[in-house]
């Protein structure tokens, strides 16, 4: 399905990602990254905060990382303070890149298996695939952070791939 080069790509893609994110975010106020903005998980900081909770969830399970604390409902929550949530972006970032340097194709071969708390299920999916999920899920939710920040007017960087990151030899 997928390869090792792969998931380097996505985890430099990604932190690439959030800084070109989190950067014009920085440049609101508090209350333009708290207002609603229609967004699934309300607002610009909302999301953010959402996104890096899943990060984080995921690490615990695939990699053995302290979960966070709370319920996928509430993690738009998360982390109240910008500053901090943009420090635990940097370092979560860092840790998935260092993660994704380790992936090998034996383990993407792998399957996963974990109790889902929202479904209450024993659910069970190839490392391989959750490696996508983790990574689209940031691109998914990520995106609707740049539409926001563009509908306050800030200038954001090019999102496409290859103008992010270069391609693996």
């Amino acid at each position: 399905m997928i390869t090792p080069a792969y998931a380097r790509t996505m985890a430099a893609y990604n932190a690439e990602m959030n800084r070109r994110i989190y950067a014009p975010a920085g440049v609101l106020t508090d209350e333009q990254r708290g207002a609603d903005r229609g967004l699934f998980w309300r607002s610009i900081h909302g999301t953010l905060a959402h996104i890096l909770w899943a990060d984080l969830r995921w690490m615990a399970s695939l990699a053995g990382w302290p979960p966070p604390p709370g319920i996928p409902q509430d993690s738009a929550g998360f982390i109240a303070d910008f500053a901090e949530l943009r420090e635990r972006r940097v370092e979560a970032d860092a840790g998935m890149v260092a993660w994704a340097g380790g992936i090998g194709e034996d383990w993407l071969a792998g399957e996963h298996v974990w109790f889902n708390r929202i479904t209450q299920t024993e659910m069970r999916r190839s490392n391989a695939f959750l490696v996508v999920h983790v990574f689209t899920h940031q691109v998914h939710h990520r995106g609707q952070v740049h539409a926001a920040l563009t509908g306050f007017g800030v200038q954001t960087a090019d999102t496409d791939l290859w103008a992010a990151v270069e391609q693996e030899a």
